[in-house]
């Protein structure tokens, strides 16, 4: 039996039991029979990706947080204090309000500029996001948006992610569920322009740099891309991506071999 099925089946009952769906109801969201996600959660049988796209929303978790198997992540936006609870065996991040609303209207300047673009779905924004905030990181030693990234099978994917679109959607964003090339995709679109007082020149240089370098790029190519940087090459499957390892980066990645320009 393949490892991958069963770890992934183990991840899905645990997800459906949380939500306490039974085997009969999961099955029917997803137009299957019964005994086929039975098969699906003891790895008899392989998910189709159209299948994972269907259980991302119906658990509200994006495709790349699902298949990442090492950790049960939830994120947490420092907004509000509530009720403090203590985490069980999760990994939990907090994003501050400064970052947070910085990672809005870099978002926003991101769809504004290229989202139009058919290639654009969630899995390359992820990793536009992620080559802006470590090339700036890499350029200046300081955090633009400063998203905590995690390596799994299709690169780097900001794991506050899909807690800031539930923020946005319907306000600042919408988000439109296709097909492109006859596989799902995810896309969004803003529903506002950018607040441009929040991003200072030396920002908005960053992510039109890494825009124009790789937003033509679609999901597999920028995925592979991601893959040969060595942030990327140095963290653990399923582990944060550390920072510090842009000072490693080889030549073809490096943006301070690029310019010796520092912040002014």
């Amino acid at each position: 039996m393949d490892n991958f099925n069963k770890k992934l089946g183990i991840k899905i009952k645990k997800l459906r039991e949380g939500e306490k769906l039974s085997q009969e109801k999961l099955a029917g969201l997803l137009k299957i029979n019964r005994i086929s996600l039975s098969q699906i959660e003891t790895g008899e049988r392989k998910i189709s990706a159209e299948e994972i796209t269907k259980l991302s929303r119906i658990f509200n978790v994006a495709t790349d947080i699902l298949l990442d198997l090492e950790k049960d992540a939830k994120v947490t936006l420092e907004k509000r204090k509530e009720k403090n609870e203590k985490p069980k065996q999760e990994m939990r991040i907090s994003v501050p309000q400064k970052n947070l609303t910085k990672f809005k209207e870099v978002l926003l300047y991101i769809l504004n500029k290229v989202g139009s673009k058919p290639n654009i779905g969630e899995t390359v924004i992820y990793k536009l996001l992620y080559f802006v905030d470590f090339n700036f990181y890499e350029k200046y030693e300081d955090q633009l948006i400063g998203a905590t990234y995690i390596k799994n099978h299709f690169g780097p994917t900001p794991k506050e992610f899909n807690e800031i679109i539930k923020d946005m959607e319907g306000k600042d964003l919408s988000k439109v569920e296709d097909k492109y090339f006859q596989y799902p995709r995810r896309k969004y679109l803003p529903l506002r322009r950018p607040d441009m007082t929040k991003l200072k020149g030396h920002e908005i240089e960053m992510i039109n740099e890494v825009l124009d370098r790789l937003s033509d790029m679609n999901a597999s190519e920028i995925s592979e891309y991601s893959h040969k940087d060595v942030p990327w090459l140095t963290a653990e499957d399923g582990q944060v991506i550390d920072y510090e390892a842009v000072f490693y980066r080889t030549p073809d990645y490096s943006v301070r071999s690029n310019s010796g320009k520092d912040i002014q």
